[in-house]
């Protein structure tokens, strides 16, 4: 299924990878990713001024409920890398990045990943609605269009 084009914002971090990142084969160990996912998200959060303890002090909280992630190309200790991160425009109730992790060293792309966030209450209730205070944050963003 092709899914459609959605306007988008991003940025990028570069890293060097630290050998407590690696594994037996002095590559980067799987589940390092997602720290990398999460470093991303916090930076393009930061860039645009709406990070987790503002949506926290609103009230809300954003757990993960889904992971996606493809492994293409082994990054080593030592190598330079840069995460990408798209945050996705949706008209749902959920925080959508998209992630591409790229060995500069090597030029290739490492890995591409998406996860999707939802919005519960304090006490875990899920909302079905985006948030005010978000659907207005989203206004004001500079946006990519496809």
């Amino acid at each position: 299924m092709i899914q459609e084009k959605r306007r988008y914002i991003e940025t990028e971090i570069g890293i060097n990878v630290r050998f407590s990142e690696v594994d037996a084969m002095r590559v980067v160990w799987h589940g390092n990713y997602l720290k990398y996912f999460e470093d991303a998200r916090e930076a393009l959060a930061a860039r645009n001024n709406l990070n987790y303890l503002d949506i926290a002090s609103r009230g809300f909280l954003v757990p993960i409920v889904r992971t996606e992630m493809d492994h293409l190309w082994p990054i080593t200790y030592g190598s330079n890398a840069k995460i990408i991160v798209r945050l996705v425009d949706t008209r749902a109730a959920k925080i959508i990045h998209e992630y591409e992790v790229w060995d500069l060293d090597a030029n290739k792309l490492s890995a591409r990943g998406k996860t999707i966030q939802v919005f519960v209450t304090a006490d875990r209730n899920l909302i079905l609605t985006v948030p005010d205070f978000f659907e207005q944050w989203k206004e004001g963003l500079n946006w990519i269009a496809p």
